[in-house]
């Protein structure tokens, strides 16, 4: 398909070429589409999977954290491609460019070309499958597949389940790495070694990986908004996972990883599922001893990593409680991987080269069995259950163009006191079903966590794994839909505002503004944390919606920046609940006030300045001059403390010049000033001067 596409793109440049009718118009869509595919290009790079769920994923989780360095030559790369994707925009300049001007049949030809190339890009590809994975559908039919356990263990035991980062089964394979992970290997051959085990959509990155083999669910966003994952309060509220069970069980829950937690929203994950400690990068750094050589792009090195884990095994050990200890190693990041102190003259020589990745797995083979070993030749190894695991398969790097040429297969070890040495083929199986197996490891009573099931059970019903790899995945959509449920739980038809000023909806604490729509069912189809003004505007008129913002986005007479929420239904009907009442709480489905015309259109804050400044007490004349602005007032505020203390607020209605003038007093200096409008959606404010002068006049604001 590469040559075909690459075939288009040069069709394309020609038509382009070979008139000047509507030449901007083709100038545009050239650059619109080069940029659309250089894009796709750098997350392809990235994801190994194109623009997927991952993606929308991490667009809207917190992204501090991310070894943003190790990629610095696909950025660059798509810099490259950006700039040539601008070219035909700069053509259309070349004065001594002799083009006819007519010829329509020219331009028919080249957008007719363009949707074609489209439609072959991978663009419409991936487009077609996030539609088919987001679209809502009725997972009525599958809901009682979802089990979790309630019974009592019978017998606890510790448990330490080592996630291998990217160390998929694949690199144990001797005839295509002979001699890389011999540790390992050895270690699979006294272990429950399953094979053949996949990830599912919706578990192949490393959050998501975390969740489908603890939880038994594919991740995904909640309904309706991909964008702002980190404005949740807390992480699928709704679900049942291991360290939930395991606590109802007496365990004490126990995280250890050398990258930053906040990244992808591992941290509030864990804590919102049952583990009583999560000690992540700003653990290690508030631990004196770690020089800064054992910090790479991502975080501590896994030699240092492993080492605590174990001090940390020891330690848990000689308490009464089981507990389950969990650590994440991070050296065999993609692309390229990274050595710690104790592996710097680690060299795996091969066929491939001397390639970094190969050096990474070699030292973390080492590493991850030496800790095992630890493990089972201390006093409390006999109690001690043993999990090793990928946590998902190998993103795109230096190994990839021999991986694509194998089977892929994750990796899942259980080792530990009664736990025959065997192979087990994961026939329909994905790491799913992970947590599931280690359940009846510890009891055979127990067989399911969430959509997995026990890999052990012979008789195991048809499960979400199952439904993946049938038909294309054609079923495993209500999987998903089912997923995004859990981001809520019930009631959703009360909302209510919390004492942290948090929009409460079912289960979930959601930091407004926030957008809620319901169907005619009064079923939650839509949660929307971005772009709300718009939404609101956008929404199915059959729909009633519930907008809570400050009531400043609805009021142009008066507004205490108190919070607000607005109903409106498909019948007319209105009503504007004061924070009083939302405090309280309201239900979305009474009765509402009638009203005639269209629905109002509501404001949402836009920032004029880009970052906080520190200001003295004192009188201060905000002056802005602005280019573009509305027709009509607006709202003018001065916020600090991360945008929640409105300190002045005024209604402005610029001059012919369009200068606004806002004076307004500070009674203690303020670190993070910050200026922001309240406009609609479609309307603009350009600010071409702005400052803040301070003022001997009587503050207005």
């Amino acid at each position: 398909m590469l040559w075909i596409l690459l075939l288009s793109l040069l069709l394309l440049s020609w038509l382009f070429l070979a008139s000047a009718k509507w030449v901007w118009w083709k100038a545009g869509l050239f650059s619109l589409l080069l940029l659309a595919l250089s894009a796709w290009w750098l997350i392809d790079k990235l994801s190994g999977d194109g623009l997927n769920a991952a993606t929308l994923y991490h667009l809207g989780a917190d992204m501090e954290g991310a070894g943003v360095a190790d990629f610095k030559g696909y950025i660059a790369g798509f810099i490259v491609l950006a700039a040539v994707s601008l070219l035909p925009l700069f053509a259309t300049r070349v004065k001594r460019w002799r083009r006819p001007t007519a010829g329509g049949a020219w331009f028919a030809g080249f957008a007719a070309l363009w949707v074609a190339t489209i439609m072959i890009s991978p663009l419409a590809r991936d487009g077609q499958r996030l539609y088919q994975q987001l679209r809502p559908v009725d997972f009525a039919r599958i809901a009682p597949e979802y089990q979790v356990p309630t019974q009592a263990l019978q017998r606890p035991r510790n448990i330490v389940w080592i996630y291998g980062e990217s160390l998929e089964r694949t690199y144990l394979d001797e005839a295509v790495f002979p001699g890389l992970m011999p540790n390992l290997n050895r270690l699979a051959a006294r272990s429950l070694d399953v094979r053949g085990l996949a990830s599912a959509e919706g578990g192949g990155w490393t959050i998501a990986g975390l969740v489908s083999s603890m939880c038994g669910v594919p991740l995904t966003t909640s309904q309706g908004d991909e964008n702002s994952m980190d404005r949740m309060g807390s992480f699928l509220p709704k679900a049942v996972c291991l360290g939930d069970y395991l606590k109802q069980q007496g365990y004490t829950n126990h995280y250890l990883g050398g990258a930053n937690g906040q990244f992808a929203g591992k941290g509030q994950f864990l804590a919102s599922h049952g583990f009583d400690e999560v000690h992540d990068l700003a653990w290690f750094k508030q631990q004196k001893k770690i020089g800064r050589i054992h910090y790479s792009a991502w975080g501590v090195h896994d030699d240092v990593l492993l080492d605590t884990a174990y001090q940390r095994f020891e330690q848990l050990s000689r308490q009464d409680a089981p507990f389950m200890l969990t650590t994440l190693t991070m050296d065999t990041h993609h692309p390229a991987g990274h050595l710690p102190v104790a592996c710097k003259g680690e060299r795996y020589q091969s066929q491939y080269g001397n390639i970094g990745m190969l050096n990474a797995l070699k030292c973390t083979d080492r590493l991850i069995s030496q800790l095992v070993e630890r493990i089972q030749a201390s006093p409390y190894g006999k109690d001690t259950l043993i999990v090793i695991a990928s946590d998902h398969l190998a993103m795109p790097n230096d190994l990839s163009h021999i991986l694509t040429r194998q089977k892929r297969e994750n990796l899942l070890l259980f080792l530990g006191d009664g736990v025959a040495p065997r192979q087990l083929a994961a026939e329909d199986g994905s790491t799913l079903d992970s947590g599931a197996t280690l359940l009846s490891l510890l009891d055979p009573n127990l067989q399911t966590m969430g959509f997995g099931r026990s890999l052990l059970d012979d008789k195991r019903a048809p499960s979400a794994s199952a439904a993946a790899r049938r038909d294309g995945g054609r079923d495993y959509s209500q999987y998903l839909a089912f997923a995004r449920s859990l981001w809520l739980g019930e009631p959703t038809r009360q909302l209510k505002i919390d004492g942290d000023d948090q929009v409460v909806v079912g289960l979930q604490h959601v930091q407004p503004p926030v957008l809620l729509e319901y169907d005619k069912d009064w079923d939650l189809k839509s949660v929307y944390l971005e772009n709300t003004s718009r939404q609101f505007d956008d929404a199915d008129p059959d729909n009633t919606l519930a907008y809570v913002d400050r009531c400043t986005a609805f009021e142009d007479g008066s507004a205490d920046g108190d919070w607000c929420a607005l109903l409106v239904n498909r019948d007319n009907g209105i009503k504007l609940y004061r924070d009083g009442q939302l405090r309280n709480g309201i239900d979305v489905d009474a009765p509402l006030d009638a009203f005639q015309g269209p629905r109002p259109s509501v404001r949402q804050a836009h920032m004029i300045t880009q970052k906080g400044r520190r200001t003295r007490a004192g009188q201060y004349m905000l002056q802005l001059v602005a280019s573009t602005r509305p027709d009509r007032g607006f709202w003018i505020e001065a916020v600090s403390s991360q945008r929640k203390v409105v300190l002045a607020q005024q209604w402005v209605q610029p001059d012919a010049d369009g200068k606004i003038n806002v004076s307004f007093g500070l009674d203690h200096e303020v670190d993070d000033l910050e200026i922001r409008a309240w406009l609609n959606h479609a309307e603009k404010l350009a600010v071409d001067t702005f400052a803040l002068v301070p003022s001997r006049g009587r503050p207005r604001g």
